[in-house]
């Protein structure tokens, strides 16, 4: 049965929840811990990435777990994605990697002259997460708007990572517009999602 869509009130709370276990996990962590937790992570996901030609990920805010070991552990002929923003409020497109400039908000992004790219797989931030894959992010809709814009002319898997404590039991309601994961990904676990 579907969950209703949520105020946004009530998505906001959501949200405020899911930054404050971010924030608490990732700032207790000593340095060694948080590059072991983010190898175990890759070590988990590359397997499930073996089959994809152009993998999706993003660069990470402080807080966030950092998908960068798994780029830097994909095999030679594939090739990394990025999110790239020619303004703020622009559409969210895919350049090829490096992340080496800074985007409208300061976070890294590829160069505006490398190559736009449409990937097999989007490795995707979660703020808070459901085992459903119901997924809420910082609420700017860029994720969710750049999947449906690929998944209209074919399946692109959307792999979420996230802390441990970030993955909820309880369903999260979901709004129409929102992206749905195949799979959700912490440092000690694989979740099928659907």
């Amino acid at each position: 049965m579907a969950v209703p869509s949520p105020s946004p009130a009530e998505k906001a709370v959501l949200r405020a929840e899911g930054l404050r276990r971010r924030r608490e996990f990732a700032q207790s962590l000593a340095t060694p811990l948080r590059t072991d937790l983010e190898a175990a992570l890759a070590r988990l996901v590359l397997p499930h990435l073996a089959a994809a030609g152009i993998v999706a990920a993003y660069h990470p805010l402080r807080d966030e777990i950092s998908p960068l070991p798994i780029v830097a552990a994909l095999a030679p002929a594939q090739r990394t994605a990025f999110p790239w923003f020619a303004a703020r409020d622009a559409r969210m497109i895919w350049r090829e990697g490096p992340a080496c400039q800074p985007s409208p908000w300061g976070v890294l992004q590829p160069a505006a002259d490398a190559a736009a790219l449409s990937p097999d797989v989007v490795i995707v931030p979660i703020v808070l997460a459901d085992c459903a894959g119901t997924r809420i992010g910082h609420g700017k809709g860029h994720f969710d708007r750049a999947l449906a814009q690929l998944r209209e002319s074919r399946p692109v898997v959307a792999i979420g990572i996230a802390w441990d404590s970030q993955i909820v039991d309880d369903p999260i309601p979901a709004d129409p517009w929102d992206m749905h994961l195949d799979a959700i990904a912490t440092p000690k676990e694989w979740i099928r999602c659907r």
